[in-house]
């Protein structure tokens, strides 16, 4: 959009020159900031003093521009340790070491990545957590909870495409009627939801469990705010 405008007969600022970003990439960042924010809840939880990931590794090239940045993967593991170690201590486990106490505790793994049952990717952090803890042969609890981040489309200058009669109009933002977006609401109705958009004076409703849209025509008077949060959750 500001590539744009800069050919338009409208004042702008000038291009700046090319810099050094440096750092880890804010997408990066922002997936690793996201596994750092799970943490941070449960400990708030719960009294955890220990954390066991299981490492990761990316290939080097002995060439020392590539070797700086060369994956990620790599850089942003790197930055999660340190902030996970503020929490408590990190142990690290390699992905066979982890298949080999599996293996020895007869625990059986999906090869259905996908799939939304414990045996995907649960018992393996089972079986790292209880590495760490110890005394336990098989799982005593299996249920789950299930997260996932909301998407917000951030406030925009405008549309990228005008309409009709050659209007930019304005898009995007995180507040509907006053409730910020993703905020827990009880409707008389429609029961726990979350907030989404919103169209004149009327609300739009989602539903936790996929995010699927409840109505488009509920009251601010109706529903009563809960709090607010920034991802969805269900199968607790």
């Amino acid at each position: 959009m500001r590539r744009t405008r800069r050919y338009r007969k409208t004042p702008c600022r000038q291009p700046r020159s090319n810099r050094a970003r440096g750092g880890l990439p804010p997408s990066t960042k922002a997936r690793w900031q996201w596994k750092l924010r799970l943490a941070r809840w449960l400990v708030r939880l719960f009294p955890v003093t220990t954390f066991v990931v299981e490492d990761i590794q990316a290939k080097t090239k002995g060439q020392r521009r590539w070797d700086t940045s060369f994956s990620p993967l790599e850089v942003g593991k790197q930055w999660f340790y340190r902030q996970l170690s503020e929490l408590g201590q990190v142990l690290t486990c390699s992905g066979w070491a982890t298949k080999q106490m599996r293996d020895a505790l007869g625990l059986k793994k999906t090869n259905k990545k996908t799939a939304e049952v414990f045996k995907a990717h649960c018992v393996d952090a089972w079986v790292l957590a209880n590495s760490a803890v110890g005394g336990h042969r098989l799982p005593d609890n299996k249920r789950m909870l299930f997260l996932a981040p909301l998407r917000f489309h951030r406030r925009q200058l405008h549309r990228l495409q005008p309409d009709k009669k050659g209007r930019r109009t304005p898009y995007g933002g995180t507040l509907s009627l006053g409730l910020k977006r993703g905020s827990l609401v009880r409707h008389p109705k429609w029961g726990l939801a979350f907030v989404g958009g919103s169209s004149g004076n009327k609300l739009s409703l989602h539903r936790l469990e996929d995010g699927k849209r409840l109505t488009q025509n509920a009251r601010k008077a109706d529903v009563r705010h809960l709090s607010f949060c920034s991802w969805r959750f269900y199968g607790w």
